[in-house]
């Protein structure tokens, strides 16, 4: 790879993953991290620096980066340059069923918000009225630093869509709320 240079300045131009920093060997290579935000992860087009100061310019024209944690962007003899994406304030929601996992990622879903994932807890950038509806509807929410690693990627039919006249949501709480099926 190698740099750009504009009348000011020169950065590094990237266009596309190198690996993982689990499926690469560093054999004394230095990691030059690349700090982002959870939601500077999907940009197709972003100025950064790394942690050592490069700039650089990143540019996936042909697909989305869905770059996450430990992602290799460029590699050398010397150095690699990996993602580390930041903790936030986020809610996490710890659902006690199924039927409160279904219920949950209904509201949320219905707010368009993002979603993640992450040793049974639901994690969601924090919001103060979405805290005070899920709160307000008795889920167990507490407000946390945390890295959002692990989006749930969904792509679900509008509500009631089908011609059955029941939506994805009312078929999983029919499934998970057996008091919902007599």
């Amino acid at each position: 790879m190698q740099p750009w240079h504009t009348s000011n300045n020169t950065y590094m131009l990237i266009q596309q993953k190198a690996g993982t920093l689990g499926a690469l060997a560093l054999n004394g290579r230095l990691i030059d991290w690349l700090y982002l935000e959870w939601y500077e992860t999907n940009k197709r087009i972003l100025r950064k620096r790394t942690a050592s100061g490069m700039e650089i310019a990143m540019r996936f024209l042909n697909e989305n980066p869905s770059l996450a944690q430990d992602d290799v962007l460029y590699e050398d003899a010397q150095s690699l340059i990996a993602v580390s994406i930041l903790p936030c304030e986020a809610l996490v929601i710890r659902p006690r069923s199924m039927y409160e996992m279904a219920s949950v990622c209904y509201e949320i879903g219905n707010k368009h918000l993002p979603l993640f994932y992450d040793n049974d807890s639901l994690l969601v950038p924090y919001e103060a009225p979405l805290l005070q509806v899920l709160t307000a509807g008795g889920f167990a929410v507490t407000r946390e630093k945390r890295q959002l690693l692990q989006p749930l990627k969904t792509t679900v039919a509008p509500h009631g869509s089908g011609g059955t006249g029941s939506s994805l949501f009312s078929r999983i709480l029919q499934l998970t709320n057996p008091s919902a099926n007599e």
